[in-house]
Formats: C-alpha cells, sequence, structure tokens
C-alpha cells in the first residue's frame, strides 16, 4: 500500500498491519499536549501519533513503542526519515514496558476488538484485539508510567469507549475532555475522542462531524489543516 504524505513528514505503511486512518489523524490532531513534556505513543504502528504529537510540541520528549517487530521498524523508519528523528521508538510489549522518568501524556489509538473472529494475519491481530492489550492493562500502565499529572488521550468505538471510561473511572480516573465523532451530520456517534485526567475536573464535552456532503466538512478541516496536503 502506498505511503501517505503529510505536510511536513511522510509515512510509508508497506509492512505495518495497521495503516494510518481517519482515527489516528483525528486523536494526533484533536489531543491536548499543551502541556506535555514527555509524551509516551503506545502502539504506534506507522509511528504517526509520535510524529504529530512531536511537530505540534516540538520542545517535548516523545517515546513510541509497539509490541510487533515489523511496525517498530516502520516507525523507526519513518522517524528516522522525518525532520524529527530524536523520537525514541522502542521494541516492547507494553505489559512490560518501563521507564525511569514518567511521562505527562499517554496517547494511544488502542486495540478493540475482543470477541470478533480474527483475521488471519497475526499482526493484525496483535494490532486489533485486546487480547495483545487489554483496557485494564492500558490503564494500569497510565499508572504505571504517567506522572500524578500524567493525562491519557485514547479514541475509540462508542461501545468500547464506554467500557473504557468505566474503568479509568473506577481507578479513580475522571474524564477531561470528549469529542463525540460522526461521519456525517445524519450518522449515529461513531467514534469518542477521549482524554483522561487523574485530577477532578469538569468534563468539556464537544461533537465533530467529518463528512459534509462529498467533502470533509469546515470543523474536521479546521482540526486537521496542520497535517493535510489538501488543507
Amino acid at each position: 500500500m502506498a505511503g501517505f504524505q503529510f505536510k511536513q513528514f511522510s509515512i510509508a505503511q508497506c509492512s505495518t498491519a495497521m495503516k494510518v486512518s481517519t482515527d489516528g489523524i483525528m486523536l494526533g490532531a484533536w489531543a491536548d499536549v499543551s502541556g506535555a513534556m514527555r509524551i509516551l505513543d503506545v502502539g504506534t504502528g506507522t509511528g504517526l501519533l509520535a510524529l504529530m504529537c512531536k511537530q505540534r510540541q516540538p520542545k517535548a520528549i516523545v517515546e513510541a513503542i509497539d509490541i510487533e517487530q515489523d511496525a517498530y521498524q516502520q516507525a523507526r523508519d519513518n522517524i528516522k526519515h522525518s525532520p524529527w528523528p530524536d523520537i525514541c521508538v522502542e521494541h516492547v510489549d507494553a505489559l512490560n514496558y518501563q521507564n525511569n522518568q514518567s511521562f505527562d501524556l499517554i496517547i494511544t489509538n488502542p486495540p478493540y476488538f475482543d470477541d470478533a473472529l480474527k483475521a488471519k494475519d497475526s499482526k493484525r491481530n496483535l494490532a486489533r484485539h485486546t487480547d495483545s492489550l487489554g483496557f485494564a492493562d492500558l490503564i494500569a500502565l497510565w499508572q504505571r508510567v504517567g506522572s500524578a499529572n500524567c493525562e491519557m488521550a485514547v479514541i475509540l468505538p462508542t461501545e468500547q469507549a464506554q467500557k473504557f471510561t468505566q474503568l479509568a473511572c473506577l481507578e479513580g480516573a475522571y474524564l477531561k475532555r470528549l469529542c463525540e465523532v460522526k461521519t456525517t451530520p445524519s450518522k449515529a456517534v461513531s467514534r469518542w475522542l477521549m482524554q483522561f485526567s487523574w485530577q477532578p475536573c469538569d468534563c468539556d464535552k464537544q461533537q465533530l462531524v467529518i463528512h459534509a456532503g462529498a467533502d470533509y466538512s469546515q470543523q474536521y478541516q479546521r482540526l486537521c489543516k496542520e497535517f493535510y496536503l489538501r488543507f
């Protein structure tokens, strides 16, 4: 599959199971990275979210991890050829990941299929199914490597997002920001963009529509204008 050209970097994706997606682009553009000086991208895949975070917060130290060997190598190559080759990529299972310095933000487009039929491609199963990284595991990682003020930014389909929110709140987290995403104005909400905090807060709730007619909505274009070549 052909790569994806953004305004400041390009993504090769021939070796990764999960390609550049609207979900990933939305999350990378929407997440609040303003106060984060150490950022961890969990399940980096192509390296997309790490690169988007670095573009938006150039002074931040950005690290990325992935359990799958080919994804790790693809992310390394994409980052090497980007304006930010200092992004650190590690080939490691998130369940075993440790770091000497805590993070201010964890960002992830996580696996969310739990009882769906699995593909024949084992790499795709690693990327898509919660066998490799369950929601409770992801929250535990946040607790383990995040600072007291560390936030977590996640995108999930609506049903899985509700489950994730419930688990996070049971652990003492607060939903700080929520953006409900619709494909078109008439469609039901299909994705939740979420940012959680350990600090008590009110939830800033928004809604985003991706398509208006045959083109992207003005709202979506404003969100992603720093990345898409055509916007």
